[in-house]
């Protein structure tokens, strides 16, 4: 198994605060995503994942996220071994600092 690129939670909000589009999709359950979201990420449970396939783009690179950043690794893991461009957020939404919706 090839390892999963991460990015950290600081990462990810300093170029979300230069502008960057980046594809963000939160895989956490929707009692979950009731709390807050990072602002502009794509909502897709984890177990939905393989239903919504046609949502993806094999040119574009997808950041995962979820509650400790367990679950949106498996999430890579499973679009990596289906050809995808994926970064897994290390340490979830415990660990984000940043904004939320």
């Amino acid at each position: 198994m090839e390892n999963i690129e991460i990015i950290t939670t600081e990462e990810l909000e300093q170029l979300l605060k230069e502008g960057k589009k980046l594809e963000l999709v939160d895989v956490r359950e929707d009692e979950e995503v009731e709390q807050g979201m990072i602002p502009g990420a794509k909502h897709i449970r984890m177990g939905d994942i393989p239903a919504n396939m046609d949502y993806f783009d094999d040119e574009k690179e997808y950041i995962f996220i979820c509650r400790s950043g367990r679950r949106s690794e498996n999430v890579c893991y499973y679009m990596q071994d289906q050809g995808y461009k994926v970064r897994n957020m290390a340490g979830g939404m415990l660990e984000w600092k940043g904004e939320t919706k």
